[in-house]
């Protein structure tokens, strides 16, 4: 397992998507040289918009598509199924041009880096396999096991076209039992219950079509609590706007929600039916105020002609430019279309292009900038982060999701007022001016982020008086500009190390740690201004800056082991003649098992891959698997990392995960409360945490285990994973820790669970002594050659030797030539 502890975060706004359009100097100061495909993204999360579109489906969101299921089996259900799906993650081939009857088969894709159980999409008539897209998720997932043990055949058809070219493609696949006389008994029952899971899934009573009305309640409970709750962050001018909504028809409310939960951003009115909506016409027309509409009498033109140009298919694009040049075009492709009928455009020499455009597509609509951004922003406010939109009240309403139970008790706000809600979506629009410049290797926008970034750190803030009891909480800084703009620097930082600007690097560092005088990302900090001050040979004001790291009290876990450690390398005579008191812990020894291993490959900075003990190829980890579970003693063990401990934690600690605290749950779409991974997760529970391992300790872990497992299975909640950790597995390494043991561990997480998430050892293994139910587990922390512990990793394993654990490190060398 690699841990790097030490490292910045890759994304500044790996949480943040999304921005308001907030004050103009940033945008004189950063888009004079921003590059042509970097301009600000859409105020919504791209990654979850797909709305569903077709009759007899529904909208799940599983990270980065928007999928689409519903099933209908035939009569004859045990043999045969025909579900009614759509293709998505589409791959649009321009040349290539579906039709709806069109002949479609699947095949399995296990190596899918995303999804292991992906299942793709191909043209039944091609040789060549045509690739039209992916199953939804939730559908493969049931549908995977059953193709990879050749239980049943599947074949189909598109059954529509989408409205957008790159829209999900309605289909109808039909599954069917192969039989095969040869299977013995436990592998057909085995099938067997594989496809009654998948029968199960397909006749779910909740795979119904999400009605229009279904999203315009939605959208009105989060428009209501936005507007309840944080009214005083918008102008006068902002709240009249988003008040009139409820003004609207049912049909124009309805209307709206659709298109802005919808790709776009331009949509053809007249492909625009719900059978909801009674009047799409006049819904589009009593929603003026809210959307932009393309027509004919359009002029002077004012709308992006690439964005109209996308709603044309590739034949309407043939056909235009066939008309406007008269002779035989050469392009077939849709980017090489499009290229060419917007050079024409741009170059003057085709102004009748936005006319000929309406002959195809007819009045078209789009959301208006200021609607769309200001309920982007509603969004924002209710969910409190850029992950999470209208598609979660969906998951839920459709079972799919479910969030635990808890009260929401506000008494702070987290934006005092107006301004602080600008300052902060300013600097996220910095942070995403950052990402982008990084990802298209703009080195003056990232220069110009990071001095921007850094005026706005050192510029004076309001004081509050932290002592007063009503200031708002510590865990709410992270919604402050500050913390934005010190992930910006700290990405600056990196880059000034890598063009070897230590000068900057240090003057950098020195301020984020002037200015941000606690949080997680201190010890990162400390420990490069460490490092660059020795780079400038420095080596006095290194140590000294390491020293300083080890007392910090925000410097925790691996961080704080490579502070003393170069304590300890620079601190020799004559700079320190006194060895601190800590120089023997770090020395202590570390339980090592060596076992060899046949590579598969022996290629410099690949990933290692064995022949394991069975004869398959195999990872470092799971041939260690295979040595605990022969020769190294009959273990049975997962390489879960931490996995398996935070889903432990999880389940005997959920009564005070989502205990009644104020300030911590806004809203009923949390997985974790805002302070879980702060300090004051435990100082505001301490009793209710000391009472949970109190019990745990007196060796009830196991009970409380099942109860919570029974009560709350399928819940989500931070750190649980209840696919990848079974009920038995979870309770082997209950029983086999002790509850002595895991009671410290579990406390040792309460107190500062963002330092020790990660770093675990990769194996945990378990083993029953007798009948009677006698248990013991072991960690085993797993190296391949020329690997090394990092920081973080030796830090678990000294805490888990101090709290008497069984720990050890299975180093994997390359089978010795023999002579």
């Amino acid at each position: 397992m690699n841990s790097d502890t030490g490292s910045p975060e890759n994304s500044t706004t790996a949480l943040l998507t999304g921005c308001l359009d907030g004050s103009a100097g940033i945008s004189k100061m950063l888009t004079t040289c921003t590059p042509s495909n970097a301009g600000l993204p859409l105020m919504k999360n791209a990654e979850n918009d797909d709305a569903v579109e077709k009759a007899s489906s529904c909208s799940l969101s599983t990270g980065t598509t928007s999928v689409s299921i519903d099933a209908c089996p035939d009569a004859d259900s045990s043999t045969t199924v025909a579900v009614d799906t759509v293709i998505v993650g589409r791959r649009f081939r321009e040349s290539f041009e579906l039709q709806e009857g069109m002949g479609i088969t699947v095949v399995r894709d296990p190596q899918n880096a995303k999804d292991p159980d992906a299942v793709k999409v191909l043209y039944a008539g091609s040789d060549c396999a045509q690739m039209l897209g992916y199953l939804p998720r939730e559908l493969a997932k049931v549908l995977a096991p059953l193709l990879d043990t050749h239980f049943i055949e599947c074949e189909g058809f598109v059954a529509g076209l989408p409205e957008q070219q790159l829209d999900n493609v309605p289909i109808q696949l039909t599954c069917q039992k192969c039989e095969n006389d040869n299977q013995n008994y436990e592998d057909l029952r085995y099938q067997q219950s594989l496809w009654e899971n998948f029968l199960g899934v397909v006749r779910n009573g909740n795979f119904q079509q999400p009605s229009s009305a279904r999203y315009q309640a939605n959208f009105n409970t989060m428009l209501l609590d936005v507007m309840t709750n944080h009214t005083h962050l918008f102008s006068d001018t902002e709240t009249s706007f988003l008040g009139s909504f409820k003004s609207l028809s049912n049909d124009g409310q309805r209307l709206f929600v659709k298109i802005y939960t919808r790709k776009g951003p331009w949509f053809r009115l007249s492909s625009i039916s719900y059978r909801e909506i009674s009047d799409v016409e006049h819904a589009a027309m009593e929603l003026k105020c809210y959307i932009d509409m393309f027509s004919c009498t359009d002029v002077p033109f004012e709308h992006d002609m690439e964005e109209i140009l996308n709603v044309l298919s590739v034949p309407e694009m043939k056909e235009i430019l066939k008309e406007l040049r008269k002779d035989n075009t050469n392009c077939t492709r849709r980017h090489e279309l499009l290229s060419t009928l917007l050079s024409m455009y741009n170059n003057g020499t085709c102004t009748v292009l936005p006319k000929r455009i309406f002959k195809w597509t007819g009045t078209c609509i789009r959301v208006s900038n200021m609607a769309d951004e200001l309920v982007w922003l509603v969004q924002r406010l209710f969910f409190l982060n850029g992950d999470q939109d209208l598609s979660s009240f969906l998951l839920v309403d459709l079972g799919l999701v479910k969030f635990p139970e808890y009260t929401c008790s506000v008494v702070h706000r987290i934006f005092q007022e107006r301004n602080d809600l600008l300052e902060y979506e300013e600097a996220i629009r910095v942070a995403q001016f950052m990402d982008e410049s990084l990802d298209n290797d703009n080195m003056e926008l990232v220069s110009r982020c990071t001095d921007l970034s850094e005026n706005r750190l050192c510029t004076p803030l309001k004081e509050e008086d932290s002592s007063l009891a009503d200031s708002p909480p510590s865990f709410y800084s992270c919604f402050s500009s500050t913390w934005i703009y010190s992930k910006i620097l700290t990405l600056g930082v990196s880059v000034y190390e890598r063009e070897r600007r230590y000068a900057d690097a240090i003057r950098t560092l020195k301020i984020l740690l002037s200015k941000v005088a606690s949080g997680r990302r201190r010890g990162y900090w400390t420990l490069r201004l460490s490092i660059d001050l020795e780079h400038m040979g420095r080596p006095n004001e290194s140590l000294s800056i390491a020293e300083g790291g080890v007392t910090d009290p925000w410097i925790r876990a691996g961080s704080k082991i490579a502070q003393q450690k170069r304590v300890l390398r620079l601190g020799k005579p004559p700079r320190r003649w006194k060895v601190p008191s800590y120089a023997d812990s770090l020395k202590r020894n570390i339980k090592e098992v060596n076992i060899e291993g046949r590579p598969l490959n022996c290629e410099i900075g690949a990933k290692n891959v064995f022949y394991g003990y069975d004869g398959d190829r195999c990872g470092v980890e799971q041939l260690a698997l295979q040595y605990y579970a022969d020769e190294g003693g009959g273990w049975q063990g997962t390489h879960s990392e931490g996995g398996i401990w935070m889903t432990i934690f999880g389940l005997l600690m959920w009564d005070v995960i989502f205990s009644e605290v104020c300030d911590v749950f806004h809203s009923k779409f949390q997985t974790a409360p805002l302070d879980f991974e702060t300090d004051d997760f435990y100082k505001s529970r301490k009793d209710l945490i000391e009472s949970q391992l109190k019990r745990i300790q007196d060796g009830m872990a196991e009970e409380m285990l099942i109860s919570s497992w029974e009560l709350h299975q399928g819940t989500s909640c931070r750190g649980v994973n209840w696919d990848r950790h079974p009920m038995a597995d979870v309770r082997a390494v209950v029983a086999g820790v002790g509850g002595h043991r895991l009671a410290l561990l579990l406390r040792h997480l309460a107190l500062d669970y963002r330092s020790w998430s990660s770093g675990m050892p990769d194996l945990l293994l378990w083993r029953f002594l007798d009948e009677r139910g006698g248990a013991e587990a072991k960690l085993v922390e797993v190296k391949g050659p020329k690997d090394q512990l990092s920081e973080q990793q030796r830090a678990w394993i000294f805490v888990l030797m101090d709290f008497g654990f069984d720990v050890e490190v299975c180093k994997v060398s390359l089978v010795s030539k023999r002579r």
